[in-house]
């Protein structure tokens, strides 16, 4: 399952790092919104949710919840930078990322324009790219 979640995730980082480009450079450029662009916003927020379901059951088959009895309880969780990274942070952000792109893809959907629509992805998918970008474990990737 570690496999799958670490390498799932370049493609994520991939679509949502593409998603956003486009939807910044639309909105700047006052293009229109086409099919095109509304195929990536989507294929972005279903890579992000199959990422987010592969992490879900990576930490639940990892057994945190024992790590957590093993090292003193949440208090020595916090003291440790690693695990605090792996059990706290790490999934937190990525939930919040995930939660930015979905009510971005669900705010564009509800605007009748192409510049409101780029406007909506370019926001939440921006915060949502610097949120992955900020919590991916780096010297685990290289």
């Amino acid at each position: 399952m570690q496999f799958l979640h670490s390498y799932w995730a370049y493609l994520v980082l991939v679509v949502l790092v593409l998603a956003t480009l486009n939807a910044l450079i639309k909105f700047f450029g006052d293009k229109e919104f086409d099919a095109k662009d509304f195929r990536i916003s989507l294929f972005a927020l279903i890579t992000m949710h199959i990422q987010l379901l592969l992490g879900i059951i990576l930490f639940f088959t990892n057994d945190y919840f024992s790590t957590i009895e093993q090292v003193g309880g949440m208090g020595e969780v916090m003291k440790n930078s690693l695990l605090r990274s792996n059990i706290i942070e790490h999934p937190l952000t990525m939930i919040i990322a995930v939660a930015l792109v979905t009510i971005g893809y669900s705010k564009h959907k509800k605007k009748l324009t192409s510049k409101p629509k780029f406007k909506m992805l370019a926001i939440f998918y921006t915060l949502a790219l610097i949120l992955v970008l900020a919590k991916i474990p780096w010297k685990v990737w290289f």
